[in-house]
């Protein structure tokens, strides 16, 4: 066989193999078609629909007097379905419309919107997605009087898609106690702790699947509507919780710590009203990340805050008397060759016991302990027991730390555990559960149980209601309650916290300062603290502040964490008028006791006169009057402000300064607080109208 003969056998082959396989395409497509075309349609329209979720509006967080710290506003995205609405009103109106929506989004001209809806018109399209930018709510109400879109969904085809943010009205206050849900469900805070509540029921809906695979909702009546979350009203005052924040952000930013962690309780109710928990980001600056007021990473050795404890245990279970003296040498002691030092230089000698407290003696409290506990560890631990020191506190967020304490059957149990014990080393609590105490002595030897949210609501109907849950209703004898509380106003008084005493009201509390310990060794960085309450004689406020690794020359409870806890004292107190003493009128009278009063408008100065029981006389009948001391009565004198030139205004407030001058024409500036002490132009100067004064007040 030659060569061409064999060639063309193989092409004639080949050939045929092609056509045998078109052929077999043919009929296979054919048989697909017309044979099994029903069931092949049946499945694709099965699997370009879908029933999906329609997630449930959001709850929102309330704080204690309303105020909205966490909601859920509605954003929508706007579609239509183009084939919906009649020829006539279509074609009437399609220009209009596009005007409108190329004016609105600002990302396409007219006539695109409009060929684009046509376009999906003339292909039967169903679901036409007008653009990805979500609108909020008054821009629908707004876009839903358009053309075409006012003839509603089922006339005009409108389609608003509607998708709900969390938002925050005030920011990042109170960020990590509000917390978050993730998209995995998983979180922190009263978001994550109430998500049964927040999160509602969600519905059910049919979706077909489109082009570009997106879904789109079809309304065929047999969707289930979602139910909406509760509502969850906190404890937290917004007005504690940024004085809280920001005294807590201006110490870790004075000292460069790692972080710190504030908490404000009511006394009587154990409400908190404030917590703030910041700590150092990467980029150096502060921001809220965890709670270390409750949780896990905030376990940590108190330190001398623990003394309270100490004391209580020793004033309950033994004989000991806070008049009692021990030797506390030159500042060092041993046990077991350990040594335990106080901080004094040189060592505080032979002091009492109340005076080993307010100096927060660690070695006078070790020794104590040892000495009276020592062969009997358990009675010390089972006075923690009581004390509600040795469990969580089951406190309303999830994730809050269990104490760590150590027992005589643990391995690491030594000789020096008990002594380290007394002065808050070897044992591991949360901030929250040492500041719990501190209330209970505060609120007479009344342990109540720390909440952060007090009810749960649908709109104005309490659903569930948290009320004051009381854990432990007498913590010591009244007896001793007494000296505990002398003894904590003491440390304040004549202790390690004197510089954080005040004139206008005391301040109860414990400094605290404990090192860090890292991979099992003591180094010399440090956990500063404060607790304690205000106003000492009668308190409606607890606190607590810890802040750790402060850097510098300052490393103590008394000089990084205390003026912390007064700032925020100082802050609550001038807002608070129920911790005021009322000022009796026949105290004013009598000794002559008088507010300041330079001068203003005459009935306002009349009237305070007349409200603090003043005797005051007017010598003038001028609008606008200066006061004059007259033994124990004011005089009412003019102030002698003439038309056209510039008027005195020494002495008066700001309110009444920047009255007087604008009346006159001239066009005021100020510096400082107060009252005026310095004005820019001489009273009696003639006034050029529109000049500028500057006026200094003090």
């Amino acid at each position: 066989m030659n060569i061409k003969k064999s060639i063309l056998i193989r092409v004639r082959i080949a050939f045929l193999m092609a056509t045998i396989l078109v052929v077999a395409i043919v009929v296979k497509i054919t048989h697909i078609q017309y044979g099994e075309g029903d069931r092949w349609r049946a499945l694709g329209q099965e699997s370009s629909f879908q029933i999906k979720k329609v997630k449930a509006t959001r709850g929102n967080i309330y704080s204690d007097n309303g105020s909205l710290l966490a909601t859920s506003l509605p954003f929508y995205i706007v579609a239509i379905d183009p084939v919906i609405a009649d020829e006539r009103t279509f074609q009437q109106n399609i220009d209009s419309l596009g005007l409108l929506l190329s004016r609105h989004f600002k990302d396409k001209s007219k006539d695109a919107y409009i060929r684009m809806i046509k376009d999906a018109r003339t292909q039967g399209k169903r679901y036409c997605r007008l653009n990805k930018k979500q609108i909020n709510y008054l821009e629908k109400k707004e876009m839903a009087d358009w053309p075409i879109f006012r003839e509603g969904r089922y006339k005009g085809g409108i389609i608003f898609e509607k998708v709900d943010k969390r938002f925050r009205p005030f920011n990042n206050l109170a960020l990590r106690t509000v917390g978050f849900v993730n998209e995995n469900y998983q979180g922190a805070g009263l978001e994550y702790s109430f998500n049964n509540y927040l999160a509602g029921r969600d519905g059910e809906a049919l979706y077909q699947k489109i082009s570009g695979g997106s879904w789109k909702p079809v309304f065929d009546g047999t969707e289930i509507k979602p139910e909406n979350g509760l509502d969850i009203e906190t404890t937290l005052d917004v007005n504690v919780q940024d004085v809280t924040e920001t005294a807590l952000l201006r110490a870790l930013e004075r000292h460069q710590a790692d972080y710190g962690t504030a908490i404000v309780m009511e006394v009587s109710t154990g409400k908190i009203k404030g917590m703030a928990n910041l700590s150092r980001t990467k980029a150096g600056f502060y921001a809220e990340r965890y709670n270390y007021a409750v949780g896990r990473e905030g376990l940590q050795e108190p330190g001398s805050t623990f003394k309270l404890a100490t004391m209580m245990a020793l004033l309950e279970k033994t004989g000991v008397s806070i008049k009692d003296s021990i030797d506390t040498g030159t500042g060092s002691f041993s046990f077991y060759n350990h040594k335990v030092r106080d901080h004094h230089e040189g060592g505080l000698g032979r002091i009492t016991v109340r005076e080993a407290f307010e100096q927060s003696s660690n070695i006078a409290m070790a020794r104590l302990v040892d000495l009276h506990f020592g062969h009997e560890p358990e009675r010390f631990l089972k006075h923690l027991e009581f004390l509600g020191l040795t469990r969580p506190l089951d406190f309303q967020m999830i994730g809050a730390g269990i104490p760590r304490i150590k027992y005589p059957k643990d391995k690491d149990w030594s000789g020096i555990t008990l002594p380290w014990m007394a002065y808050g080393y070897g044992l591991e609590m949360t901030p929250l559960q040492i500041l719990t105490l501190y209330n209970a002595v505060a609120n007479n030897g009344k342990m109540v149980k720390p909440m952060v949210v007090k009810s749960i609501r649908h709109a104005d109907r309490v659903k569930q209601s948290f009320k004051t849950e009381v854990i432990n209703p007498n913590i010591c004898s009244k007896e001793n309650l007494g000296y505990i509380r002398d003894m904590l106003e003491g440390v304040v008084q004549r202790g390690t916290a004197q510089n954080i005493k005040g004139a206008d009201y005391k301040i109860a509390g414990k400094t605290g300062t404990a090192q860090i310990l890292e991979n099992g060794q003591y180094t010399r960085k440090y956990i500063t603290s404060f607790a304690g309450y205000f106003p000492a004689h009668k308190p409606k406020y607890s606190a607590i502040i810890v802040i750790k690794n402060p850097k510098g020359w300052e490393q103590y409870g008394s000089n990084v964490a205390a003026p912390v806890f007064k700032e925020i004292a100082d802050n609550i107190y001038a807002r608070d008028q129920e911790l005021h003493e009322p000022i009796e009128r026949s105290f004013i009278a009598e000794y002559g006791i008088f507010p300041v009063i330079r001068g203003g408008h005459v009935n306002d100065m009349k009237l305070i006169c007349n409200e603090l029981g003043i005797s005051n006389h007017l010598k003038t009948e001028e609008e606008w009057v200066t006061s004059e001391r007259s033994g124990n009565a004011v005089v009412w004198k003019d102030r002698k402000n003439d038309h056209g030139l510039v008027p005195d205004v020494m002495g008066l407030t700001l309110r009444d300064a920047i009255y007087l001058l604008e009346k006159n024409g001239l066009k005021v500036q100020y510096e400082g607080k107060g009252r005026v002490r310095e004005q820019s132009q001489m009273p009696g100067s003639r006034i050029v109208n529109g000049q500028r004064i500057l006026i200094k007040l003090s």
